[in-house]
């Protein structure tokens, strides 16, 4: 890789370079403006923790569970199709560091490997990531063939329902397949390493594609655009019913949507909004993480993704009502900027940020985290403000 990656946004930069533009664009765009992306983190940021002292935190874990699975960090790897794109061979490294690490990757419907290779690369640490697309048949068959493949647990993405205008894609021609014009040829000419390494990738396991699609046995073919509007209410009962696993439901954000899907048997609730790659008016997701904690309980498991770029930002989505969070463009860089390499230094990164932010709050372990943690929690309020909220 040459440089050595001291965060996350050295990651951004370095893939910057190293990435055709049309490739970076598609990983780091976002929907209309693209000002909710930066607004996810930005209201992260916003979030103060409070220091405590005088504890032992010399020894400290980082070690998690999530819905029985007993895991190295309390981080994993969010939902992310044709990773392939971001680097060749992206899934495979993906895949190999959650069997290493002990942490769930989650599985897109168009991941560039198949959902079986995946998860016998990871060990079994694989989440599959379902979208209602297309024919029932073709949804029908990737839920039998992750039963089949051992697959724990299934996400049902419900957020995009159609599909988002994203204006760098459309500007670039960014398409599947993909149109080869003079843009185009230019881009990848001009950025050789990218270029060689997928070449040589393609001539060994042919060019990048989505293959769970390529694998299906009705043939169902790729539409990126394509309407998932069939994940409904009755679609999702009737999933339920279908899944004996642990299901969880991804891109929830209003608070009564929350309650309904944990009335009907949802494992989890994975709050994101796409890190605003959908509805770029959507509120930031940390704002709605607070939200759903406060109606569903503290006995509903919930995981958060967007806008996660540090160690800080883990330890506060989880102060802020989270079990557990995803990693998605954060992991993107780290491929982009180095491949497999480049991907296991963010990894490392977001680690030691992690257990470092951990022992300055005096925490040991990150069950150990909850609102107590937070700056205006009411146990961390002076007893003066405190009288002063008893009189109100």
């Amino acid at each position: 890789m040459g440089k050595q990656l001291f965060s996350v946004d050295d990651a951004r930069r370095h893939a910057r370079k190293r990435l055709p533009r049309m490739m970076f664009d598609f990983i780091d765009g976002s929907s209309g403006d693209e000002t909710l992306c930066g607004l996810n983190s930005a209201a992260i940021d916003e979030i103060r923790l409070m220091p405590r002292v005088l504890v032992d935190v010399s020894e400290r874990s980082l070690s998690s569970s999530i819905l029985g699975l007993e895991t190295g960090l309390p981080f994993g790897i969010a939902p992310m199709g044709m990773c392939g794109l971001a680097w060749p061979g992206a899934d495979r490294d993906l895949a190999i560091e959650a069997a290493r690490r002990r942490m769930p990757l989650c599985v897109s419907t168009a991941s560039s490997m198949t959902l079986e290779q995946i998860n016998e690369i990871a060990e079994g640490h694989a989440w599959f990531q379902l979208y209602a697309d297309q024919s029932g048949d073709f949804v029908n068959e990737l839920v039998d063939r992750a039963a089949a493949a051992a697959y724990d647990v299934l996400i049902l993405t419900v957020d995009v329902p159609i599909p988002s205008v994203r204006l760098r894609d459309l500007r670039n021609g960014f398409a599947f397949p993909m149109r080869w014009g003079l843009q185009q040829l230019w881009d990848f000419a001009s950025h050789p390493h990218w270029s060689m390494a997928t070449l040589a990738h393609a001539l060994r396991n042919g060019m990048p594609r989505p293959m769970n699609y390529a694998t299906s046995s009705n043939n169902t073919t790729f539409v990126r655009n394509a309407s998932r509007a069939q994940a409904n209410w009755s679609f999702l009962a009737t999933l339920r019913d279908r899944w004996h696993g642990k299901l969880v439901v991804k891109g929830v954000q209003h608070s009564d949507d929350a309650i309904r899907i944990k009335s009907m048997g949802a494992d989890a609730i994975y709050v994101s909004n796409h890190g605003g790659r959908q509805l770029n008016a959507a509120p930031p997701a940390i704002e709605s993480l607070l939200e759903i904690k406060q109606a569903v309980g503290p006995t509903m498991p919930l995981i958060f993704d967007s806008g996660v770029r540090n160690g800080e930002h883990v330890v506060k989505a989880l102060a802020t009502g989270a079990d557990f969070v995803m990693l998605g463009r954060s992991a993107m860089y780290g491929l982009g900027a180095g491949g497999g390499t480049g991907l296991s230094d963010v990894i490392d990164m977001i680690s030691r940020e992690t257990s470092a932010v951990m022992g300055l709050i005096g925490q040991q372990r990150p069950n150990m985290i909850d609102e107590t943690c937070l700056a205006n929690h009411a146990s961390n309020l002076p007893n003066n403000v405190m009288s002063g909220r008893a009189a109100e």
